[in-house]
């Protein structure tokens, strides 16, 4: 199972949502075999790293993360995929605008496997509040996570 979590610019709610399903995939050793990534739909923030603040509040939570280098979606990204996990609305409107003609069945938002519907994860670019945006990120990957294994 290949798995991409996107958003806007790939170094704050997509790397930590990708850290968060790497250490509970580790934790929990499900029955199946998953790659997962993490991407943008944008070039803004191309070749960075992880946000300070989004790192700080990984580390706080004991997430190991590291090795990250945002970057765009790519058309055969997308494709291997399985699963492409949106962080709000907007992610999916301008990937279906990147990747025109592409199958957009597996794109589903990352709130969607919680108890609190689609909505989107407040974007802490804006907020400035990390552990909330973590709270989310969290839920919604255990609720994936038991969606998959289930």
């Amino acid at each position: 199972m290949n798995i991409i979590f996107l958003c806007h610019g790939n170094i704050c709610r997509s790397p930590m949502a990708e850290f968060i399903m790497k250490e509970l995939l580790r934790e929990e050793n499900p029955s199946g075999e998953y790659t997962i990534t993490s991407a943008a739909v944008s070039y803004e923030e191309e070749g960075n790293p992880i946000y300070p603040p989004a790192r700080a509040v990984l580390r706080h939570h004991s997430i190991p993360e590291g090795g990250h280098h945002a970057h765009r979606i790519q058309a055969d990204e997308f494709r291997r995929a399985d699963l492409v996990i949106a962080m709000d609305h907007s992610n999916c409107r301008i990937l279906k605008r990147i990747l025109p003609g592409e199958d957009m069945g597996k794109v589903h938002m990352l709130m969607e496997y919680t108890d609190e519907g689609g909505r989107n994860v407040a974007d802490p670019w804006y907020t400035g509040d990390f552990e909330t945006c973590y709270r989310d990120i969290y839920k919604g990957c255990r609720g994936l996570l038991a969606a998959l294994e289930g």
